[in-house]
């Protein structure tokens, strides 16, 4: 069956754009204009994934994600004008799946959707990672035994750089904020970001052809760090 997308989007030409897309690539689409709307309609049809522009005229976006959150685990992927990095990291941090500037090109967008309805599917299953190892590239790792391996050869990592690590890599393709993953691995009330810089870098230097040019590890500037897709 074909997932169903809630794109709420107040541009008649870009909604129509949005659609037509969508609708090309096998997903059925639903169509909101304003937040309060777009509150109900994801009430009632329960759709897959919304995709939530920011600027509407009734309601700022923001709340409507804040509303939806609320009650809801729906995989939302932000569309907005605004490219402002306080803004992506608010949207991120209400737990926004992904965050796309106007304009954007189609492939991306696609990408964003498939990327983020898998962590919808995850999110049904369970809060839990379900699996014991994930493989992004030639980057393998086993949570269970704790052990990195770039192209078959075991990476050394300091237990903070391990933790850095798998956090990113339970979730591929999604934008993690620097304070989700302070957070996350040193506790609430840390402020540990030139020592999150510090391990990423290390982390980088051992898993990385080019750590310059990364490819398993992608800054976001000023918002946080992604981990590609597998």
């Amino acid at each position: 069956m074909e997932p169903l997308i809630l794109v709420v989007e107040d541009d008649e030409t870009i909604g129509n754009f949005i659609s037509a897309v969508l609708t090309a690539n096998g997903y059925k689409v639903i169509r909101s204009t304003g937040g309060k709307e777009a509150i109900q309609m994801n009430a009632s049809h329960i759709p897959d994934l919304i995709l939530l522009d920011l600027g509407l005229p009734d309601m700022d976006g923001l709340e409507v994600l804040k509303n939806i959150r609320s009650w809801s685990k729906v995989p939302v992927v932000v569309v907005s004008a605004r490219g402002y990095e306080r803004e992506k990291v608010e949207a991120l941090d209400l737990e926004a799946d992904d965050y796309i500037v106007k304009p954007f090109g189609t492939s991306e967008l696609l990408a964003r959707i498939r990327t983020a309805l898998r962590h919808g599917v995850r999110s049904r299953e369970g809060e839990e990672w379900q699996e014991s190892s994930v493989t992004i590239g030639e980057l393998e790792i086993d949570f269970d035994k704790r052990i990195v391996q770039m192209a078959g050869e075991r990476i050394h990592l300091t237990p903070i750089e391990y933790k850095i690590l798998a956090l990113l890599s339970r979730h591929p393709g999604k934008v993690l904020t620097h304070d989700y993953i302070i957070k996350e691995i040193w506790g609430p009330y840390a402020n540990e970001s030139r020592t999150l810089r510090v391990n990423m870098a290390n982390i980088r230097r051992k898993i990385e052809k080019n750590p310059g040019e990364p490819q398993y590890i992608l800054t976001e500037m000023g918002v946080g760090y992604r981990m590609a897709d597998k």
